[in-house]
């Protein structure tokens, strides 16, 4: 076997860290959406992407099963310094793959991307001021550090979705199939299929699968809200039409933004009036008052959980044409042919898809050492929903649940420079955020099985700022925009490093911080 050459006299000797200003873990919308804001904001910065799959794209590119489109519009999931062009408001997966690839080509992101690394761990050393990112890759273990780390992984664990452990379910002769992995060579034609699940998954797989499927049985525990929208927006095609793109996008993103909030609001105040409008949607489509009482009729409030989204009422419209229809049951077990219900029915399936949800993880689910001591990412408090209590040098990304996860994650893309830029100006080596609060929310605070399942391994959040993480875009807009930089932060200049006792928090520490007076803003030298 031939090996590679190495110099003279490093035979053993393992490569020196690749070093970056900033290194950005995951190449997905956010990732993106970030390394082309530092190279906006922030042009002198070296940085570099780490992305454990071989493609742009992150949820969009993991996410292959028939029918995989946005559940929000594109004039706020896109960009709003790229604006979206194509037809659709209501995208279909690939559309939005281009967009996303497109997009790091434009801004020169795709050369700085490390595809085929997976970021498995991170440590930081109060004494550098640096992180050393541990990744494994085709080739073996590879190390980086950096002076800022930038985690953009979303909140999806993509290596298993969320399977229970159905009774029997070794006695299915069919097909079972997770929308996480589907197989690309899955042929459903004239075969009947159940779908377990009522989210966003289902109602999206349901149309896409009834057109060739025999039937399609949606199996769903308990209803969920569903609302209707058109996939194409002709006001949008009209601004386009007379105004620059910008401008039409920028009106475009500022009214979805406006009727998303608005409606979010409504639901949370006049919960009962939101519902008449739901129940009203269901019934024009499917004219049956009782099979709308019976399947479409949750027992909670609008936003308790997330909304799903249903474009120019697809599903609704299979159901009519006979091709699809719901069930509300609890499964007794899988058998050979299909399913039992505990009311004693049995669903016959060729092909069961388990739409059962997905399982969610912090951080991509690294490990995090700070000054040799593990963090409990449960223990820590979400500071402007973007850093974390104790942990130094590191900002996170996370979207609303009540709208696009863009417009967030933008709001956290222009935060992040303007924080290195104050560290670079004032020669502050380390930037940690020092809880002044006790944790008593969740991080996402929505009543979602897949939310509740997973919340104790999240950051927590408190009730006033900087420590809450608010569903509402136009504060958000306004707060971190104009956010004090220096409040309830340590800020250690560069000449103080090697006092490590007085550089950070302890991270076994930081998330537990009683009610107390506001942290110093800066270590003397």
């Amino acid at each position: 076997m031939t090996q590679a050459s190495t110099s003279s006299g490093t035979e053993g000797v393992a490569p020196a860290p690749e070093h970056r200003d900033v290194i950005i873990v995951g190449a997905g919308l956010s990732g993106i959406g970030a390394a082309a804001r530092l190279h906006q904001e922030l042009p002198g910065k070296d940085y570099a992407i780490l992305e454990g799959r071989e493609n742009i794209g992150g949820t969009w590119d993991l996410f292959r099963y028939p029918g995989i489109r946005s559940d929000s519009d594109m004039f706020t999931l896109a960009y709003p310094f790229r604006p979206w062009r194509e037809p659709k408001s209501i995208a279909d997966g690939a559309d939005i793959r281009r967009y996303i690839t497109e997009t790091a080509r434009e801004y020169g992101v795709t050369e700085r991307i490390r595809f085929g690394t997976k970021v498995v761990g991170a440590s930081w050393d109060s004494a550098t001021a640096r992180w050393t990112v541990d990744t494994t890759t085709a080739q073996g273990p590879k190390r980086y550090t950096c002076s800022f780390l930038f985690m953009c992984s979303g909140y999806y664990d993509y290596d298993q979705g969320y399977q229970p452990e159905f009774p029997g379910l070794e006695d299915f002769a069919g097909t079972w199939v997770h929308p996480q992995f589907w197989p690309e060579d899955l042929d459903h034609t004239g075969k009947k299929v159940v779908v377990i699940g009522s989210g966003a998954t289902a109602v999206t797989l349901i149309p896409s699968l009834a057109d060739k499927a025999e039937h399609v049985t949606m199996l769903q525990r308990s209803p969920s809200y569903l609302t209707v929208l058109p996939s194409k927006d002709p006001v949008a095609d009209q601004l386009r039409r007379f105004l620059p793109a910008k401008v039409a996008h920028a009106i475009l993103r500022l009214q979805y933004v406006t009727l998303t909030q608005a409606f979010y609001q409504l639901a949370r105040r006049r919960p009962e009036r939101v519902k008449k409008v739901l129940r009203g949607l269901a019934l024009k489509f499917l004219k049956d008052e009782s099979y709308v009482d019976e399947h479409f009729t949750p027992s909670y409030d609008p936003w308790d959980q997330r909304l799903c989204v249903i474009p120019e009422g697809d599903f609704y419209k299979s159901i009519n044409r006979g091709e699809a229809s719901v069930v509300t049951d609890h499964i007794d077990r899988v058998t050979e042919k299909g399913i039992r219900l505990r009311s004693g029915q049995e669903l016959e399936a060729d092909v069961i898809v388990s739409a059962t949800g997905l399982s969610l993880s912090p951080l991509g689910g690294i490990t995090i050492h700070v000054d040799g001591e593990q963090v409990d990412i449960g223990k820590t408090v979400t500071y402007r929903g973007l850093m974390l209590s104790g942990i130094p040098n590191l900002a996170f990304c996370i979207g609303y649940i009540n709208a696009s996860w863009t417009l967030r994650a933008d709001l956290v893309a222009r935060y992040v420079p303007k924080l290195l830029a104050l560290m670079d100006r004032e020669r502050i080596a380390i930037a940690t955020p020092a809880a002044t609060v006790s944790p008593d929310r969740p991080l996402l605070d929505i009543e979602s099985n897949y939310v509740k399942r997973s919340e104790h391994l999240f950051p927590r959040q408190g009730r006033k700022d900087p420590w809450r993480l608010r569903q509402n875009f136009f504060l958000d807009a306004v707060g971190l925009g104009r956010a004090d930089l220096r409040r309830d932060m340590i800020l250690t200049p560069a000449s103080a490093l090697g006092a490590r006792d007085a550089v950070v928090t302890s991270p076994s520490q930081a998330g537990i911080a009683a009610d107390a007076p506001a942290a110093p803003t800066e270590v003397a030298s």
